[in-house]
Parts: structure tokens; C-alpha cells; sequence
């Protein structure tokens, strides 16, 4: 087996990089880091399109575990085989363990502190607003009919009534696996 050829190398550095700047700026986690998923995967690198992502974000839902995690497995390997969803997953973990190390100490010692208290209730506001703004960019392409419409807005139904996400999850797929064929 030879060494990788100077392409595979800047795939993997370019993984790297991307799915490190969604591990160091992805506050909020969750769906707070599906804008910048977005902006790294289609807008900054172009290594999926808009139904291409929407399809990943839906799969990557149907697992347990973070979703920055989960995208950056699957993207790793589209774009690079094993070696790139092994980067790609280092790359977007690695930053926010190496930091809640660092941080949880001084958290836990200065958490009643005053500037503590406006700084994080700060940045609530900006991850329900990334959020929206997501939502707002992809919906055109997850509302492509009437039926997928009809399936959000009882996916929203369910989720405010507390039916679990898991089920919601299980439920849209078996209707899509018989309606939306």
C-alpha cells in the first residue's frame, strides 16, 4: 500500500479543518450547529447539495448520538473514503472535548458569577436563531410536495404533544416508505 497522493492529503486536511471549525464554533450543539454543517459542507466546500444534506441531517436523526458527530462520519466517508470519516470525526470532537476540559473547571468555580450568568444568556438566543435561519434555507427543499408538508407539520403535532422523537422519527419513515414512493 503506497502513501496517499497529495489530493487524498488536502481532502483530508480541508476535512479537518472544516469539521474543526464546526467543533470550535458549534455552540449550542444539536440543531445550533446545523447552520454551520451547512455553510461548511455546501456553501464553503461543495461537497453536498441542498438535497444531498437534508437527506444526511435526515438519516443522521435516526441515530442516537450528536449530530455533528453522525454528519461528520458521513460526509467524511462520501468525500473520502474510512480515512476521511476518521478526520472528519476527530476534527469536530476534539475541539469541544479539549475545551470542556479546560473549561469546566473555571465554569464550576465562577458559575454565580454575574458576567457568567449574561454570557450564557447570550448565547441562547443566537442558537434558536441559527436554527431558524437553517430551517428557513432548507425549507423549500424538504417541502417539495403537499405530502412532505403534511409530514412536518405532523412531525410538529406529534413533538408538541410529547410523542417521543424517536417515534415521530420511525413513524415519518414508515409513512414515507409507503406514501412517498
Amino acid at each position: 500500500m503506497g502513501a496517499p497522493d497529495s489530493s487524498t492529503l488536502q481532502t483530508l486536511l480541508d476535512l479537518a479543518v472544516s469539521w474543526g471549525r464546526v467543533g470550535v464554533v458549534g455552540f449550542g450543539g444539536g440543531p445550533a450547529m446545523i447552520p454551520l454543517m451547512k455553510a461548511e459542507c455546501i456553501d464553503l466546500r461543495g461537497w453536498l447539495d441542498d438535497d444531498q444534506f437534508l437527506e444526511a441531517i435526515a438519516l443522521c436523526y435516526t441515530l442516537p448520538g450528536p449530530i455533528s458527530a453522525k454528519m461528520s462520519i458521513h460526509v467524511g466517508l462520501q468525500v473520502a473514503g474510512w480515512a476521511g470519516a476518521a478526520v472528519a470525526f476527530a476534527a469536530v470532537m476534539a475541539p469541544s472535548g479539549m475545551l470542556m476540559v479546560a473549561l469546566a473547571g473555571l465554569y464550576l468555580r465562577f458559575r454565580e458569577h454575574p458576567a457568567v450568568h449574561g454570557a450564557m444568556a447570550a448565547v441562547k438566543p443566537v442558537a434558536l436563531g441559527l436554527l431558524v435561519w437553517t430551517v428557513i434555507g432548507l425549507a423549500p427543499e424538504g417541502a417539495k410536495s403537499w405530502q412532505t408538508v403534511f409530514i412536518a407539520i405532523a412531525a410538529i403535532a406529534a413533538l408538541y404533544l410529547k410523542v417521543h422523537p424517536a417515534l415521530v422519527i420511525v413513524a415519518a419513515m414508515l409513512g414515507g416508505a409507503i406514501f412517498l414512493r
